[in-house]
């Protein structure tokens, strides 16, 4: 089987290309081939030339001391490339060690430096891989891909289901690294949107050959407005409404690296409803407290304060008999169909065992999920390890459509995916509400997706929704300066408002004020206020009202000195 055939191209000192393509293009066999990474057994013939020198050929004692100081690679779980036992610091000091003579003070000053370089405060060189952010371990990754100033760079899908925030700060770090030790950089990515903001030029892979080069402007998209909100929306059923809901976790010493013993606000108080057909996105970086609150909602009991009502049921009065009979009407489809799928049944029995937990006739009705998610009867007969990422996520779509459910619960279900199996599963999820008439609330991170599938959308920061409104209205024009950091971030400007320039949310997601508004330490419009307002902001924390006029009722936000149309549009 031939993994990459024929691919030819050349970067040059400072340039980034962009790779881009399906699963299964050969991007990472690529990328592997150049790093002498492939597993044993591998046949690679052609050349590969890094200043002149051929690295084909060479040992592997020979590519190891080329690896990290003439040719670097940053990869794409960060989690699993970091050691669990040692300290990030020691793990870079390493690094420097390993094709440097340097004492081991010498390399520990070097780690500290490096983790400057790339936006990490020093004190976290004493952490372990699991105590840091993802997207701080990713940092970490570049500051070991830089330790040894390399001419080159490969970066494996180095922003894969990270915050739009958090990605736009790597791709940050990635061009201050590039700059300092004057880099080529080999952009591995599938998504189209990443390679076109950050690449000088991309390369289209299809089944292992090059299907396309040129540009990055090939990969950007014209501007694309979302529809507005129907206009019937206030005469719909409501098939979900949360109230005031609140969700908070006790934390001890010891779990986090310096933090002290408190109480996380994982949901602090959010109010939001989903009608009969409407699909809701739920938005923000990790720790907002999205999947918090449909952990919530899918237990289906009397939540610590607030009120949950589902169909017309108040969650806190349920009798076992009648919480499951709602569980019937209410499904969810997980982020990681690895995890929800189970491995040692077949896609039939996946598919059928709802239908015998509630008693349900199973006939031909495998056969007709099937049919529904757009896959082969074939496949009733394969095991999930047997399916790609994408068929997968049809399997798990189909098993929560088993009992024809009113309100459809999904959490990310498809942030791991490629674009193209993206875009399938998008349009399968629109054409499955539109004939079933599904209401749908979406987890989700990636607000260049969202804009495609949601009538709603709710910004969760820190537990809070800090603007909620009809899609169009929001993405047209943000009220709240968290929501236009979050559309700042994305990495080409078709989604930003007006196009603005790109401009990054610093800090880190939990960065919170101690009082007043909590996101007035990473808020980019904060400084920019007179006195008496900071005075607001850090006195109060403000609560939701709409921005604006009556005519946009249906849009609100939580901040004092909202952001209002005309000053996105100047």
């Amino acid at each position: 089987m031939r993994a990459v055939c024929g691919v030819s191209f050349t970067v040059g000192a400072g340039e980034t290309l962009g790779i881009v393509g399906e699963s299964g293009a050969g991007k990472t066999a690529l990328a592997l081939a150049l790093m002498g990474l492939l597993p044993e057994g591998s046949h690679v013939t052609g050349s590969v030339r890094l200043c002149g020198e051929e690295l084909l050929g060479r040992s592997d004692t020979d590519m190891s001391r080329m690896r990290g100081k003439d040719i670097a690679m940053v990869f794409q779980d960060a989690l699993s490339a970091l050691t669990p036992v040692h300290t990030v610091g020691d793990q870079i000091a390493e690094a420097v060690r390993i094709h440097r003579r340097v004492s081991r003070a010498a390399a520990r000053a070097r780690a500290v430096e490096l983790l400057h370089l790339v936006g990490v405060s020093g004190r976290w060189a004493r952490a372990y891989p699991h105590q840091l952010s993802g997207g701080m371990r990713q940092r970490v990754m570049i500051a070991m891909a830089v330790a040894n100033d390399p001419v080159a760079i490969v970066a494996d899908e180095p922003t894969t289901a990270l915050d739009p925030t958090v990605q736009a700060e790597v791709l940050d770090v990635l061009r201050v690294a590039q700059k300092a030790v004057g880099a080529a950089i080999l952009l591995i990515t599938h998504d189209l949107r990443v390679a076109a903001g950050f690449a000088d030029r991309v390369m289209v892979m299809c089944a292992g050959r090059v299907a396309e080069t040129g540009p990055a402007e090939l990969l950007r998209p014209p501007r694309i407005e979302p529809a507005e909100t129907p206009q019937d929306r206030p005469d719909r059923p409501v098939v979900l409404r949360v109230d005031g809901l609140v969700r908070h976790h006790s934390l001890h010493k010891g779990t986090l690296v310096r933090r002290r013993a408190g109480t996380v606000r994982a949901v602090d108080g959010i109010t939001f409803d989903v009608r009969e057909g409407e699909t809701l996105a739920l938005v923000g970086e990790s720790g907002s407290g999205k999947t918090t609150t449909l952990m919530e909602i899918l237990q289906m009991s009397r939540p610590k304060k607030g009120r949950i009502m589902v169909l017309g049921h108040d969650t806190a009065f349920l009798r076992a008999a009648r919480r499951r009979a709602l569980r019937k009407d209410v499904q969810v489809v997980f982020q990681d169909t690895c995890a929800s799928l189970n491995p040692r049944m077949r896609v039939s029995e996946i598919l059928s065992e709802p239908l015998a937990t509630h008693g349900q006739p199973i006939g031909d009705r495998v056969e007709e999920l099937l049919n529904l998610v757009g896959l082969e009867p074939g496949h009733a007969r394969r095991y999930p390890g047997a399916l790609s990422g994408g068929q997968r996520q049809r399997v798990a779509i189909a098993r929560a459509l088993a009992l024809e459910p009113l309100l459809l619960l999904l959490d990310e279900p498809v942030s791991a995916l490629d674009a193209a199996v993206q875009a399938r599963v998008l349009d399968l999820l629109q054409s499955l509400r539109a004939r079933l008439g599904l209401a749908l609330l979406l987890v989700a991170h990636d607000l260049a997706l969202v804009h495609t599938i949601a009538d709603r959308i709710a910004v969760m920061h820190m537990g809070r929704i800090v603007e909620i409104g009809s899609t169009a209205k929001v993405y047209r024009a943000p009220a709240h300066p968290y929501t236009r950091a979050l559309l700042d971030a994305l990495p080409t400007p078709d989604l930003r408002p007006n196009r603005r320039r790109h401009i990054l949310l610093r800090g880190d997601p939990s960065d919170v004020s101690p009082s007043g508004c909590r996101f007035r330490v990473r808020c980019p419009d904060y400084v920019t206020l007179s006195p008496a307002a900071k005075r607001q902001c850090e006195e109060n924390d403000p609560e939701q009202r709409p921005v604006e006029s009556e005519k946009n009722a249906d849009q609100a936000a939580a901040c004092h000195h909202p952001l209002l149309k005309a000053e996105v549009e100047r």
